[in-house]
């Protein structure tokens, strides 16, 4: 067990499969592998993609970003060239992966309620019982704007600051400050954006 737990890749794979087999093992109890199953499946996605984004997100903003002027200057070149592009690979896909699945999952729910949820509860009109879908936009917006300042502001902008794409050092220094501003800017977007989701999903289902 020790030598399966020490790798990586077989650890997160054995973890798939067990997670698959609970996966069909829901389906089986459920009776049906109907759209309601596949809502389920891809909620179950739309949730690990999420935790692996968001985690990794606070993990910047919490952890590297406020401890990098504390690390002796000699120290800071492994972070740099070793954890931050490991760490940025698996930040943007996540990120694209969370909001497809998103996507996939308020598809899945019906035309009626996707569209209810895109316009902020306007489609068809406006009502007192539209107002969830209001905050459930609003959320969903929020992710959005988090997903693209990944791809379009922070990466390309983290690309520079690292070295990944050649620069000079008033570029990389501009370019690292860009990417920071616009990682703080979906950290403070993330808690508005995380009490849309878990609270419509509690109160409206």
């Amino acid at each position: 067990m020790a030598g399966l737990l020490s790798n990586f890749r077989n650890t997160m794979i054995l973890s798939v499969i067990l997670a698959l087999i609970m996966i069909v093992s829901f389906g089986q109890v459920h009776g049906h592998f109907d759209g309601q199953f596949w809502q389920a499946v891809f909620r179950w996605m739309h949730v690990f993609f999420g935790i692996l984004w968001i985690g990794l997100l606070y993990y910047f903003n919490f952890v590297q970003i406020r401890v990098m002027p504390a690390i002796p200057a000699e120290l800071k070149p492994a972070v740099s060239k070793y954890v931050a592009p490991e760490a940025l690979f698996w930040f943007r896909w996540a990120a694209l992966c969370t909001v497809v699945a998103g996507i996939g999952l308020a598809s899945l729910r019906g035309h009626q309620y996707a569209a209810e949820v895109f316009t902020f509860g306007f489609a068809g009109g406006y009502g007192p019982d539209d107002r969830g879908y209001t905050l459930m936009g609003i959320g969903i917006y929020l992710a959005l704007i988090m997903f693209l300042n990944v791809w379009g502001v922070i990466w390309p902008n983290q690309k520079i600051a690292l070295g990944i794409k050649e620069a000079d050092a008033d570029a990389k220094a501009k370019a690292g400050r860009i990417a920071m501003l616009a990682s703080r800017t979906n950290t403070l977007l993330s808690l508005p954006m995380l009490t849309a989701m878990a609270m419509y999903q509690t109160l409206f289902g």
